[in-house]
């Protein structure tokens, strides 16, 4: 047995544009709505995960506000907000980012977003070119830097002017940590330069190991250094017949026309460097979707950003998230899947062995799994019940086989059979292109 690696910091993801079932189809799916948001960030704060992702674009609830909702109905889970430069001016976004890291006690943490769709970035005003984004973003950084850091800013640049700029209320963290993910040079430049943690999408080893190298090397030539994250879908089941199946049902109601539409979109319509290199993975076929061991490119026919999903069985899932964590990775990020359906169970399983836990608190016992269904109904008693099974999970390191419960605990083992089997009804509306995985 090796030694063991850190602990992996998981975060999961809140749908600010609706939630279900299949790509490419309105069958099965939920509008987005804040009391469902709710209930997804409360259950994954009990369960144990660092944080979750807001989505940011046209079609998301906006981000800023949402995790402002949220922040106060959570008490740990760390909210991994978008700064936009370019939308907002740095001196806003300044008291912006104050104001939800005192209200969040210091769970804040930014995702600098530069790119996307030029016809969304048309509608938010944003008509710089791919590299003059970047440029701009550096001043834009410099600015805010230094305002949240307590400092009174002078600047004048190419895209920016400010005179005796001050922050009067200061955020809890001096500054919150600024995520930031671009494939391309200036986004290579820029997260050296400015940011904290560079994420990747799930790529291949060999080209996320690329990545990694280059920020590294670029970051290591300004006297800074990176952490590493990758934003991935997992699709995780009992046995990979069945996360297979669970893959390929995903995708069962795209038409091939939505597939040649997007891959033109992709590849010929935005600038994007990430999203290029997501959509030749697959080159617009379905014959072509597997892209490494357990690395299934199928979420990316039709869907912008993190396109890949590792599909198989917890211990599968997890040992591929190994393999990206001897690469450098410690973030794992965009951990999603319809939460009322034992998503989070099986999910659960993967990142339980992908990481050390500590045992749970002497109040997290099994119970009744009948008197919590009966208190909340089937949708937050799945949740309640995967956090009492969560405990008999097999822990890295161990030379014990995975048991999810011994006969001591018969509540906890059929507490998980419920959860894994948790079926909810999700109302057909909302918009068909942003589904995230059943």
């Amino acid at each position: 047995m090796g030694p063991r690696r850190p602990p992996l910091d998981f975060f999961w993801f809140i749908p600010t544009y609706g939630d279900g079932r299949y790509l490419g189809s309105e069958t099965q799916q939920r509008p987005p709505e804040f009391a469902y948001f709710r209930e997804i960030a409360q259950a994954v704060d009990r369960l144990g995960y660092g944080g979750v992702l807001l989505p940011t674009g046209q079609a998301c609830e906006e981000s800023w506000v949402t995790a402002a909702g949220l922040a106060t109905a959570t008490e740990k889970l760390k909210f991994l907000v978008a700064l936009r430069p370019g939308v907002v001016q740095p001196a806003y976004a300044a008291r912006q980012t104050a104001a939800l890291d005192r209200l969040s006690n210091g769970r804040l943490r930014l995702n600098v977003v530069v790119g996307g769709n030029p016809v969304e970035l048309a509608g938010d005003g944003v008509f710089l070119p791919h590299d003059q984004r970047y440029e701009q973003a550096n001043e834009f950084l410099t600015i805010w830097q230094g305002l949240v850091s307590g400092e009174r800013v002078d600047f004048e640049g190419k895209h920016y002017r400010i005179e005796k700029g001050r922050l009067d209320f200061p955020p809890a963290q001096t500054p919150p940590p600024l995520y930031f993910g671009g494939s391309s040079e200036a986004g290579i430049e820029l997260a050296a330069e400015k940011t904290e943690l560079y994420l990747t999408w799930g790529e291949p080893l060999d080209a996320v190991a690329e990545k990694i190298a280059a920020a590294r090397a670029r970051a290591t030539a300004k006297g800074r250094r990176l952490r590493f994250g990758i934003r991935l879908h997992f699709i995780v089941r009992e046995t990979e017949e069945e996360a297979w199946a669970a893959a390929d049902r995903l995708i069962s109601r795209i038409s091939d026309e939505q597939i040649e539409i997007a891959y033109r979109r992709f590849t010929k319509e935005m600038d994007s460097v990430g999203q290029r290199r997501m959509a030749e993975l697959h080159g617009g076929r379905r014959d072509r979707l597997l892209v490494g061991p357990n690395l299934w490119a199928g979420v990316g026919l039709v869907r912008g950003g993190a396109g890949t999903a590792l599909v198989g069985t917890p211990a599968q899932v997890a040992a591929r998230l190994g393999e990206y964590q001897a690469l450098g990775i410690d973030t794992g990020d965009r951990i999603r899947l319809p939460a009322s359906r034992g998503g989070l169970s099986r999910r659960r399983a993967a990142v339980s062995r992908a990481r050390h836990r500590q045992p749970p608190p002497p109040w997290r016992q099994p119970g009744d799994p009948e008197r919590v269904r009966r208190r909340r109904g089937g949708t937050q008693a799945g949740l309640r019940l995967v956090t009492a099974a969560h405990r008999h999970l097999h822990r890295p390191g161990s030379t014990r086989p995975h048991q999810p419960a011994s006969a001591k605990h018969p509540a906890a083992a059929e507490a998980w059979r419920a959860a894994a089997r948790r079926e909810i009804p999700l109302p057909a509306t909302g918009d068909a292109a942003r589904l995230p995985l059943p």
